[in-house]
């Protein structure tokens, strides 16, 4: 995901540079991005989140993914704009967007989930449809929950 921005001075927040989001969606993992493609992406976004200033928690398996970024309003917009326009192959779903009065990731936080029994573990407490991680099948309420179980006090491979 490529990001560039122009933001005017910090003094200057005419455009909401000083109001915190949080932005929820989920989306499908194409085939085409498994693997080292899938580790190129995923670098990617990690650079230019930095560079924009975003913050983020992205839990992913080998078909579907959760993503949770934090950052600036005219961000949040841009970022939403290029998962719509740049890609529509990842099927995203907005979960929800909020304001936010503080940050609640600390860089960008990643959980590649397997079939080991603690990640079955985390999808049987947060999904009602079983063990299998869909989110395309859960509300957005349990979306939101299954982030914060997995991340709750933990550094999972922050980059």
């Amino acid at each position: 995901m490529h990001i560039t921005t122009s933001h005017t001075s910090k003094n200057n927040n005419r455009n909401g540079e000083h109001i915190l989001l949080s932005l929820t969606y989920i989306g499908r993992n194409s085939e085409e991005n498994n693997g080292i493609e899938l580790t190129r992406v995923l670098e990617r976004w990690r650079r230019n989140n930095e560079k924009s200033d975003i913050t983020s928690a992205l839990v992913i398996n080998d078909n579907y993914l959760i993503q949770n970024i934090e950052g600036s309003r005219p961000i949040i917009n841009e970022v939403l704009a290029i998962l719509i326009n740049d890609y529509p192959h990842l099927l995203p779903h907005i979960i929800g967007v909020e304001e936010i009065e503080a940050r609640r990731w600390n860089g960008f936080l990643i959980k590649y989930l397997t079939s080991s029994t603690e990640d079955e573990e985390y999808t049987l407490k947060s999904f009602s449809a079983g063990a299998d991680f869909n989110p395309y099948l859960m509300k957005s309420t349990q979306i939101t929950s299954f982030l914060k179980i997995i991340f709750e006090g933990t550094e999972f491979n922050k980059f």
